[in-house]
């Protein structure tokens, strides 16, 4: 589909020229010989991209900026300001105002047309939607980053082992580290004053945690535990922030991921709350066949400990264990020893609706 380009310029030579460009480049354009007519095209004809010069008769460029910020339908499509070289003094007051980046005259085809696909490419990754999760989180850095994205930095970072059981951080640590499992299956969870406990996530190869923490500026609400052996690269968090800091867009949709884990998790407290046992244990054998399941693969083979499992249900193990063996004799469920093996997934899926 084709993007449309309004251009606000008052010298027509630049402004027939630049537009002749840009509809070469396969653009729609719309020009505009002042700042008034070009707020006007651009609330009939929605742009993608705005480009305008700043000195203008009747309105100059901030004011243009300025009514297009204040409107709820224009706010957000990407602004480029043209400026002559005399005007760079005057710049700084357009990029604090909300610009997105500025072009200095005269300029070359490749200035104009690199700056205008770096801000269309921008503005459709801040439309993207990111999953709410570790990959979610990897994806995103990766896509925004200019210099190092994450991959970079695990591929530079330290590796440790951890054993079956052993804490990577605790509840009520400061977070110093941005952590990625390489090699295993990691859980959180968080645990009251009795000992009981209910795991908050699970982790597997290619997973990010930890990152929650970093984001609020908080120390951790949950313990990490590996569930069986992992190798674990550690990114220090003076890396990870940089990563950030230098992304102002990555910040922005940091906050929303942040704010759909939230979501999650009062999601499963309602889960816990209000949800019949069954529900609940069927609840979690298919939370694991989502996250450790072999895409493709029949039968999906569970190797937790029951307590583990009763953890992800928010039950007693006891509980757990009866539940268990009603799926077994319904068919639902086979079990040989500590294995687990989901037999009926459409049934137990039906469950959950």
């Amino acid at each position: 589909m084709r993007q449309r380009i309004l251009l606000i310029e008052d010298n027509n030579d630049i402004r027939e020229n630049t537009a002749e460009i840009l509809e070469l480049s396969n653009y729609i354009v719309d020009t505009a010989e002042n700042g008034k007519v070009g707020v006007e095209k651009a609330m009939s004809n929605k742009p993608d991209l705005i480009i305008c010069d700043i000195m203008m008769p009747v309105l100059d460029g901030y004011g243009v900026l300025h009514l297009i910020s204040k409107n709820d339908e224009l706010a957000g499509i990407p602004f480029i300001f043209l400026t002559a070289k005399s005007e760079r003094a005057d710049l700084r007051k357009g990029m604090e105002m909300g610009a997105d980046d500025y072009i200095t005259k005269p300029f070359t085809d490749i200035e104009l047309l690199n700056a205008i696909d770096s801000r269309l490419k921008k503005a459709g990754l801040m439309k993207k939607e990111y999953s709410s999760d570790p990959q979610g989180l990897k994806e995103m850095i990766t896509e925004f980053s200019k210099g190092k994205t994450l991959d970079d930095l695990t591929n530079e970072s330290d590796e440790n082992v951890f054993r079956k059981k052993q804490v990577i951080y605790m509840e009520g640590n400061h977070p110093y580290k941005l952590f990625y499992v390489k090699k295993g299956k990691v859980k959180t969870y968080i645990s009251n004053d009795d000992g009981k406990t209910l795991t908050t996530g699970l982790f597997a190869d290619g997973d990010f945690f930890g990152y929650t923490a970093l984001l609020e500026g908080t120390t951790y609400k949950e313990t990490a535990e590996a569930i069986e052996e992992s190798t674990i690269c550690d990114i220090p968090v003076e890396d990870f922030q940089k990563v950030l800091n230098e992304n102002t867009e990555v910040t922005k949709k940091m906050i929303r991921l942040l704010s759909n884990n939230i979501a999650e998790k009062e999601q499963q407290l309602l889960n816990i709350a209000y949800n019949s046992l069954r529900k609940r244990v069927a609840t979690a054998l298919m939370t694991l066949q989502k996250k450790y399941g072999t895409e493709g693969k029949e039968k999906f083979s569970i190797n937790f400990s029951r307590e583990d499992l009763a953890n992800i249900a928010g039950t007693a193990t006891e509980s757990l264990i009866r539940t268990l063996s009603d799926f077994k004799s319904e068919k639902l469920i086979d079990i040989q020893g500590s294995n687990i093996t989901i037999l009926n997934e459409k049934k137990l899926e039906g469950m959950l609706n």
